[in-house]
């Protein structure tokens, strides 16, 4: 899953995408290099993000890529936490919501509920505004399963299918370095909700506390993150960096299959 941003403030592009023609250029370079799907996301989610933007602007920063790419060889994703962008978008022919919300707005389970699309459910743990500042959990691994064991439960009550569903315990939404990376260690438990698995650790602040490195010059922590996700059980994996990421798999694939 290759990720687009059309955002001015989102946490390693912001802005450089912001224009719906380099949006979509973008988008096309992802499927170029390798990625199976794009995510067009226009409100920022990175922690800290305290301005909330209207649906109305939302849209106005969606709506033109996601046109320029009704045509494009793959479904197209779009990522947001709002019932009427959620609708707006399926209607353009989104294939795909991903919501860091797990639907949990009103509105949000029966938008997409009356569609046909995939959704991606994922726990954050607060709001991005708040989500990164105290942290706390018991047992990470067992409270972000039963979140999303309830959210899958919620969804598939309202009509969208187990085979529609896909679901992300959200690295880097209400996580400290340490509940990441036992996230990471411990993803073949999420293997028992009957359902894909979504992993992003691409270019994001854990890899910086690892590795030293600012966002920009953290491909090779990102890639290896990735494999280490697929590794274990992950069958999305949503990257900035598609050719190098398609690389690592195509070599573990190689090792796998001899």
């Amino acid at each position: 899953m290759g990720v687009v941003n059309v955002t001015p403030d989102s946490f390693s592009d912001g802005g450089r995408f912001l224009d719906p023609t380099s949006a979509i250029a973008h988008a096309h370079k992802l499927i170029a290099e390798g990625a199976d799907l794009v995510d067009l996301g226009a409100e920022s989610s990175r922690p800290g993000a305290a301005v909330v933007v209207t649906a109305e602007e939302e849209l106005r920063r969606l709506l033109p890529v996601l046109q320029g790419l009704r045509d494009a060889p793959v479904p197209v994703s779009v990522d947001t936490i709002k019932p009427e962008v959620m609708r707006v978008a399926l209607a353009e022919g989104a294939t795909m919501i991903n919501d860091i919300n797990a639907l949990r707005a009103p509105g949000a389970v029966a938008a997409v509920a009356a569609a046909t699309a995939a959704v991606c459910l994922m726990h954050m743990q607060g709001t991005p505004g708040t989500m990164q500042m105290h942290p706390s959990y018991h047992d990470v691994v067992a409270e972000v399963k039963a979140f999303l064991l309830e959210r899958v439960g919620a969804a598939r009550a309202a009509g969208i299918a187990l085979e529609r569903i896909v679901i992300d315990p959200g690295f880097g939404f209400g996580k400290t370095l340490e509940h990441n990376l036992e996230l990471l260690r411990q993803l073949r438990e999420f293997a028992v909700l009957g359902v894909p698995l979504l992993a992003g650790w691409s270019r994001k602040s854990s890899l910086g506390k690892i590795t030293g490195k600012p966002t920009g010059e953290r491909l090779a922590a990102s890639v290896a993150a990735a494999l280490i996700a697929a590794q274990k059980g992950a069958r999305i994996l949503r990257v900035h960096d598609v050719a190098a990421t398609r690389d690592a798999l195509a070599v573990l694939a190689a090792v796998e299959n001899t």
